[in-house]
């Protein structure tokens, strides 16, 4: 069995119980996260509890062990460093580099990340604002809330975007919300599903579903 293909899915297995307080990652979860059968997935959790990198109970799910999570942190920091190279160095947008670094992250050596970390200032997030995972395993902690959640005329700052793929990511930056964006929510209509964003003056109407996917904090110090 590749390493590529364990990496794989002990990362996939991490980000899905990451999104919902850890609970075990269902097997349909992780066939439509990898794109693959829910029989191959089905074979590869067996494959992963005899080599003491997760847990499987069948019709229930796969925890990963400390084993697996230790790894599946290592890929996420590898991944995440090489997104935040990218940026810095090569000024690729962020809209680039999440299947560049899907390729990357496992040819290279973790001496190599450890450099790259160094030579970026030891960063806490990645250009998407997910956190980074220390090389001593830790991950750094932030509180977040959902955009949808935020309270309207409050001024948030854009600090998580949850939906890597590129198309989201062109429309977030064409409506002037790329990370790091200050606004104020000035209109929410629970109704209809959707929020007004005021983002030094360009307005922009999101549906529910995309602000979801947008985690904020607090502007410090506020706004005038």
């Amino acid at each position: 069995m590749s390493s590529l293909t364990i990496e794989n899915y002990v990362k996939a297995i991490y980000q899905i119980g990451a999104r919902q307080d850890d609970r075990p990652a269902a097997t349909g979860q992780l066939a439509a996260a990898l794109e693959v059968s829910p029989g191959t997935v089905t074979s590869m959790l067996k494959t992963l509890s005899e080599s003491g990198l997760a847990t499987y109970t069948p019709y229930e799910g796969v925890l990963l062990t400390d084993a697996g999570r230790a790894l599946a942190l290592r890929v996420l920091r590898r991944h995440r460093l090489i997104e935040a190279f990218l940026v810095e160095t090569l000024d690729l947008s962020w809209d680039e580099v999440h299947e560049e670094a899907e390729n990357m992250e496992h040819s290279v050596s973790d001496h190599l990340i450890d450099r790259i970390d160094a030579f970026l200032g030891h960063p806490d997030s990645d250009p998407h604002g997910d956190p980074i995972p220390r090389a001593d395993g830790s991950v750094p902690e932030h509180a977040t809330c959902h955009l949808h959640q935020w309270d309207c005329d409050r001024p948030f700052r854009l600090v998580r975007v949850l939906d890597q793929s590129p198309d989201f990511l062109r429309y977030l930056s064409e409506a002037g919300l790329p990370l790091g964006a200050v606004g104020r929510i000035v209109d929410h209509c629970r109704e209809a599903g959707t929020l007004t964003v005021d983002v030094e003056g360009q307005q922009a109407t999101l549906g529910t579903a995309a602000a979801q996917k947008l985690l904020v904090d607090r502007v410090d110090p506020p706004l005038g």
